[in-house]
């Protein structure tokens, strides 16, 4: 008994050894969204740029649009920032940004000095809407149908590749549904 006592430690090196192992091979930008194929939660917050004015869930109806989590504390949200912009400049699906957990007045200057991609800026300040819609980090981005409907998530900045492989197929396909629904 004493020596197989002895070989307690070695097990459970060896299972916890196959499971860090295992982990190498995950890819942490597809984490399982809980929220897929259900409406965005229900919120009520201020714009960003106009603190008083509010935004609801059902704002964001009517459209195929991305949500893209954002703060001014995120370095690949200042990495991904020049290709929203780009995104925003082709006019191709209304990019709405939720600034998580920052402060009002540096993001609202960060805005005016790189420029604003968003159509609408929600302010998180407590992180209340990104907790609900299980953010890990910025940035994240959601693709949401014309019915309010969360149909993908990504964690990562967006990029050409991101976008031209994944984001906009997607989005197309969604757009498409939309106006198949519009005309019956």
């Amino acid at each position: 008994m004493k020596k197989l006592i002895l070989f307690i430690p070695l097990i459970l090196f060896l299972l916890m050894g196959i499971f860090l192992y295992k982990g190498l091979f995950l890819n942490p930008q597809q984490l399982d969204s809980a929220l897929e194929g259900k409406p965005v939660p229900a919120f009520q917050l201020e714009k960003l740029e106009t603190p008083g004015e509010m935004i609801t869930n059902e704002d964001l109806k009517g459209k195929v649009s991305m949500l893209n989590v954002w703060a001014t504390w995120c370095p690949s949200c200042k990495y991904e920032h020049p290709y929203l912009m780009q995104l925003a400049r082709q006019n191709l699906v209304p990019i709405y940004g939720i600034n998580y957990r920052d402060e009002r007045a540096l993001a609202v200057r960060e805005l005016s000095r790189q420029g604003d991609p968003y159509t609408l800026n929600i302010y998180d300040k407590d992180g209340r809407l990104g907790l609900d819609l299980g953010v890990y980090g910025a940035p994240e981005s959601f693709i949401v149908d014309h019915n309010g409907v969360i149909r993908y998530r990504y964690a990562g900045p967006v990029d050409m590749r991101v976008w031209k492989e994944t984001l906009y197929p997607m989005i197309q396909q969604l757009q498409a549904e939309a106006a198949k629904d519009k005309a019956s």
